[in-house]
């Protein structure tokens, strides 16, 4: 099995995620990651969508994605030509005892505090999927009360646009 990085730019409108997540769950294929997003055209969203699977699994699902009116382009992002980063945000237990060591953890991963309670810590912190999981697996010992995360965003390096990438059918 391997990752692969599906961005599409997408109707901005009501239905679309719906529609697209409901071609995944229709043929069985798990969405590891779904992020959407607004671009810089209000007509279009961005959708960035993390699949694990073959090269087969791949082509169908761009073949069914291309189909659908609303999706209006489809590339796959190369992990070494683009940009991918993820949020997360982690609510840690933080007693008086262990703040100090969970402090210098966040100074270590560049991690902030976005918000402080007498037992506890939210931290927030960005970059690429590894990174995050290394950084939830050090807190992991402390408690984690809770935890959010975005999901994968790409963006391709330089100048190139998704609108200016070769298309699926081109790549595969």
């Amino acid at each position: 099995m391997k990752k692969y990085i599906i961005t599409a730019l997408v109707a901005n409108k009501s239905g679309v995620l719906t529609r697209i997540s409901g071609l995944f769950a229709r043929r069985g294929f798990n969405i590891d990651s779904l992020c959407v997003c607004a671009t810089e055209d209000e007509s279009l969203s961005r959708m960035t969508i993390v699949l694990n699977g073959d090269d087969y699994i791949l082509s169908q699902m761009t073949k069914q994605m291309d189909k659908l009116i609303d999706v209006k382009k489809i590339a796959i992002a190369k992990e070494e030509e683009s940009v991918l980063r993820e949020l997360l945000l982690i609510k840690v237990a933080a007693p008086a005892e262990k703040r100090s060591e969970i402090i210098e953890i966040k100074d270590v991963y560049k991690a902030k505090i976005v918000d402080l309670s007498p037992e506890s810590l939210v931290l927030e912190i960005t970059g690429d999927t590894n990174k995050l999981d290394g950084f939830i697996g050090v807190l992991k010992p402390y408690g984690i009360l809770e935890m959010a995360r975005t999901g994968v965003t790409a963006l391709a390096r330089g100048d190139k646009k998704l609108k200016d990438l070769l298309d699926y059918n081109e790549m595969i």
